[in-house]
């Protein structure tokens, strides 16, 4: 998998990200919308969070570190359908622009792992937020992304499970 992205003025305003397993090549402008090998994306319309499909990851350091994501996994499994692991945050990221999955959440993750999908997101109409669902920015660790549609209820799962309620 390749991905690249453009920055200008702290604005990613170009993102692509290749997969060449699937020959797919997703691509994003600001204000010009998102494409999978050069058809426009849009993200799902799932409504209900208990049917939607969701993607994750977990840190490097799932043996060491308290901040592992287990609790966020454990509180989201049994409040969704399913929940996929395929290992690339970007890819992810982009396969929720393609509406493919509904929701991605993950920790611990560099720019170079979400710039580029971060706008592919966006430009597909979904929304890319921190966990607790304040505004999202380039050197942030953790990442949400939804459709948009569940997305409060993704940030309501993950403050509870931070909570311990």
């Amino acid at each position: 998998m390749r991905f690249h992205c453009a920055e200008s003025d702290g604005n990613v305003v170009l993102g692509v990200i290749y997969d060449p397993m699937r020959d797919d090549l997703f691509s994003a402008v600001r204000g010009k919308g998102a494409y999978l090998n050069n058809k426009k994306l849009s993200v799902s319309s799932i409504r209900d969070i208990s049917r939607s499909l969701l993607a994750t990851g977990f840190p490097y350091d799932i043996r060491d570190s308290e901040e592992n994501n287990l609790d966020y996994f454990n509180a989201m499994a049994v409040n969704v359908q399913a929940i996929r692991r395929a290992g690339a945050a970007a890819l992810d990221l982009a396969y929720l622009a393609a509406g493919r999955f509904d929701g991605f959440w993950e920790l611990k993750l560099m720019p170079w792992d979400t710039a580029a999908a971060w706008l592919l997101v966006e430009e597909a109409g979904g929304c890319v937020t921190d966990l607790s669902g304040s505004p999202f920015f380039l050197d942030a660790p953790h990442v949400l992304a939804s459709n948009g549609i569940i997305h409060r209820d993704m940030v309501d799962i993950l403050m509870k499970s931070r909570d311990g309620a």
